[in-house]
């Protein structure tokens, strides 16, 4: 059972025309001196009486309430009544009470609660509720996924440009209008043509010297602004693209690690290329074609019917119904067109994906598999993009036909209308050459259909990533002198789920504190939440729940530019370096650092001595992600990019956990040399790792289970991780306690 008895607030507007009427009759009952004692008391009333209809319908019953936007009702109107009959039921008792009101007084006094809620209808949604008889717990709301829409707001951010744009626009109706005049001066060519063969009389180069140079002058201008528009508009193109792209990139670097974890690398990478290709060659071609057809085809019109009234009525009965089919039609293009591009970034994912991982894909000789998808998603996308073509196709071949029937039937109209001399030759010449420039134009018009779908359907892919917000900023927020920052940190009752897989709590109230200038390492099974503690001291995601404090404060109120670029050095397990030297993969740390400084990070990472026995040394070009280097090679690139900021915070994720035994020695080398006079936690398995930690902390499901104090308690923690044995069904580590001697 409905109640959208609430939505007659919307329908007091209805009753105003009453209201004013019933204000004038109150208006001389009443003397000022009660005005401001009246108004409260009667306001009072009737608000009263507004809320206790409002939730006699709304608490009616025990049944959960539901809310949603409200339709309109056509049950509202007896609210309505019943409403204004106890409103003026509470003004004719205050009207026996005190004997004068003015007009204007009552009727504010019921105006302004009417206004009010008329304004909240028509700027906002208003809620009414219905009634659930089949349980009491409230409905999910259901959010309807909507694809990628087009928005000319975010193209007006690409505005300072529009200068050159207007220039094109000029430009392209001068063509335009130059277009429209050569039918008529052809007209005018022909008219004296046929004078000369009817009577044989005057001197016809004579005569036709003067419609001969001008249009031949048009033919001139014509070409001339033909040529100035489409430099213009290439340059605009070209700039708009550029701006887009850099724009866009922005954008995505700008996003959440969250973000990147949702979406493919390649499918970012297609929006980028393919999506702005094809919008930048819809924008040229709408603007430089569709502006000079659409001019066209109005101003021939023009002066079709100037020529002749009869024929231009015949000409435009058919458009109608060819407007209407061309809407019909492309709404399913846009469809078809959005699907097709999403199926081409699909297809682009997996040839990045195999392709930036080959040396896995050839190590399992996977290249028929990895081609056999590939090819898989490319023939989705041909066969989505063949039916898009397929329409395309059908939409102008309708077109053409319907055109050329118009300007068969003009032929057959016109030689009627000359046979009874309602037109001369040369006005048949010059409606012939304008219906067929209209001809022209319209055919133009439907091929620009089909790019233009495909462009605003390119566009709203990259609009609705120019359109993201991060939830995370890149910066912005306070900072802490580095004189001051000791490089304490605190995890307080930390609760925290991926948002890819928000049903998977990976940590649990986790609780840590790192203490400054010491080293914390954290052991425990894989997948118990160890590497996402240090994903949130970075602040790639923020927690659902708790507080990471650096130094007594949030972290979430510093800079996070600050605090990744100066305070924290992060060492992964798998670090990756540029395609470019080694000297700039070490700067990358600190873009500002001298040769020196990038030498002097390289000794101290145990990394000086392989770089200088290079060929080109430092010069040394490192290849993609550096594959031409060994695995302690590029791990001790990548310390010496940490160290070369001078971190106060250094984070060590399973640094060591993918070398040989030397290259591990070489490597721990530089990182207990790196560690000295710092906050460290480090993530590992290995004892050799952390035998140096002052605190050691287990985890087990999101949970710190144990906490060792080395140095305090003068003991010894001997981590021993059996080959097959584990404590416990989640693979606890088992733990030795002996006493030092």
């Amino acid at each position: 059972m409905t109640c959208p008895d609430i939505y007659f607030f919307c329908h007091l507007r209805n009753v105003l025309p009453h209201l004013k009427t019933l204000s004038h009759a109150f208006g001389k009952c009443l003397s000022t001196d009660c005005i401001r004692h009246i108004l409260r008391k009667a306001y009072c009333e009737i608000c009263n009486v507004v809320i206790l209809l409002s939730f006699k319908y709304i608490l009616a019953g025990s049944h959960s309430l539901q809310w949603a936007k409200a339709p309109v009702s056509q049950s509202t109107s007896s609210t309505v009544i019943r409403l204004w009959g106890q409103a003026h039921k509470v003004l004719r008792l205050a009207v026996q009470r005190h004997p004068k009101v003015s007009p204007k007084v009552a009727l504010t006094l019921l105006v302004g609660p009417a206004t009010l809620t008329v304004t909240a209808r028509l700027l906002g949604g208003v809620a009414y509720c219905h009634a659930d008889f089949n349980n009491n717990l409230s409905a999910e709301v259901q959010v309807k996924e909507k694809g990628p829409e087009f928005s000319w707001a975010v193209l007006w951010e690409f505005k300072t440009l529009l200068f050159f744009f207007l220039a094109v626009r000029k430009l392209a109706f001068g063509a335009a209008a130059l277009n429209i005049q050569i039918p008529l001066m052809l007209g005018e060519l022909v008219n004296v043509v046929a004078q000369h063969l009817r009577e044989h009389a005057g001197n016809y180069m004579r005569d036709i010297r003067a419609p001969a140079f001008k249009l031949l002058g048009l033919y001139c201008l014509q070409g001339l602004l033909t040529s100035g528009y489409i430099i213009l508009l290439s340059r605009v193109g070209e700039r708009v693209a550029a701006d887009m792209r850099k724009t866009l990139f922005t954008s995505l670097l700008r996003q959440d690690v969250a973000f990147f974890d949702a979406n493919k690398t390649g499918q970012l990478v297609n929006r980028l290329t393919a999506d702005i290709q094809e919008f930048k060659s819809s924008f040229k071609l709408v603007i430089s074609q569709g502006l000079r057809s659409i001019t066209q085809t109005i101003g021939c019109f023009v002066s079709l019917y100037v020529i002749s009234p009869k024929l231009t009525g015949l000409t435009v009965v058919v458009l109608p119904c060819l407007v209407g089919a061309g809407a019909l039609i492309g709404s399913f293009l846009r469809r078809l067109s959005r699907k097709a591009q999403e199926q081409i970034s699909k297809a682009t994912g997996v040839a990045d994906e195999a392709l930036g991982n080959v040396r896995t894909v050839r190590a399992f000789a996977m290249e028929d598999r990895e081609l056999e998808m590939y090819a898989t998603e490319v023939e989705k996308s041909a066969v989505m993009n063949e039916a898009l073509g397929t329409g395309i196709a059908v939409f102008q071949g309708l077109s053409n036909i319907v055109l050329n029937c118009i300007v068969l039937g003009t032929i057959f109209a016109g030689g009627s209308l000359m046979a009874h001399n309602d037109m001369s030759p040369g006005d048949l010449m010059s409606f012939l050459v304008a219906s067929q420039t209209v001809q022209r134009s319209l055919a133009s018009i439907s091929i620009l259909f089909g790019q233009m779908v495909r462009g605003i359907s390119a566009g709203a892919r990259v609009f609705e990533y120019l359109a993201l917000e991060p939830t995370i900023p890149l910066m912005g927020g306070g900072r802490i002198p580095h004189k001051s920052l000791t490089g304490r940190v605190d995890f307080m009752n930390i609760n925290f789920s991926y948002p890819t897989r928000p049903g998977n709590q990976i940590l649990k109230n986790f609780n840590l504190t790192l203490p400054p200038c010491k080293t914390v390492a954290i052991v425990g099974e894989s997948g118990g939440g160890k590497s996402t503690v240090a994903a949130l001291l970075e602040r790639f995601y923020d927690p659902s729940g708790g507080v990471i404090m650096l130094d007594g404060l949030d972290i979430r109120t510093l800079d996070p530019s600050w605090l990744r670029g100066h305070v924290i050095g992060f060492i992964s397990q798998e670090p990756v370096l540029f395609g470019t030297s080694v000297l700039e993969n070490i700067r990358f740390g600190k873009p500002g650092a001298t040769d020196a400084e990038v030498v002097a990070a390289a000794k101290q990472a145990n990394a000086h001595t392989f770089i200088t026995g290079f060929p080109d040394g430092y010069n040394t070009v490192v290849g993609e992600r550096g594959v031409t280097l060994s695995g302690g090679q590029k791990q001790r690139i990548a310390i010496a990019r940490a160290l070369i900021k001078n971190p106060s915070i250094l984070i060590l994720d399973e640094a060591t956990s993918a070398l040989d035994a030397e290259s591990e020695r070489v490597v721990q080398e530089a990182l207990d040399r790196a560690t000295t006079g710092r906050t460290v936690l480090i993530i590992a398995h290995r004892l050799s790792t952390i035998q140096g930690a002052d605190l050691i902390c287990v985890m087990s499901n999101g949970k710190v289970v144990e906490i060792a104090d080395v140095i305090v308690k003068k003991q010894l923690y001997k981590l021993e991780q059996l080959n097959s044995q584990y404590n416990g069904q989640n693979g606890l580590l088992k733990w030795q306690k002996c006493l030092v001697r």
